[in-house]
């Protein structure tokens, strides 16, 4: 497994390599798709759209949760088209890794003049 500290630069790096490339105002699924192209020509594992469901008296239950985007296995990442990050989309991710026992994820906002204004890092009980 690749360092988790490696993965979350690569992340970043390649978020603002389409943002430069693309600018803000385009569709969440666009930038995510690209972001993919751009992480997977990195050498990263990339799964998108992945299912994750809840827990709830000892059943999984599929109740419509997705993550946007699962790196190396390590890393969520959750990709907005919003004015600005609110409390209920850092909810979401703390959430998400919580469920998964990930511990790195990112919240990235492409609305934004500047990538690196639009880019939230959370950790789940991070290890050093």
């Amino acid at each position: 497994m690749k360092n988790i500290e490696e993965i979350g630069k690569k992340i970043v790096n390649a978020a603002i390599k389409v943002h430069r490339a693309l600018g803000p105002g385009l569709l969440e699924s666009a930038y995510q798709k690209c972001l993919t192209h751009e992480l997977r020509k990195n050498g990263l594992k990339v799964a998108c759209e992945v299912i994750l469901p809840i827990q709830y008296e000892g059943i999984k239950i599929d109740a419509g949760y997705r993550i946007d985007m699962l790196v190396e296995d390590s890393v969520i990442i959750e990709n907005k088209t919003v004015d600005q990050i609110a409390p209920i989309h850092e909810a979401q991710l703390l959430t998400y890794l919580k469920i998964t026992g990930i511990n790195l994820g990112f919240l990235l906002n492409w609305n934004v003049p500047l990538m690196k204004d639009g880019i939230k890092r959370m950790v789940n009980n991070l290890r050093r």
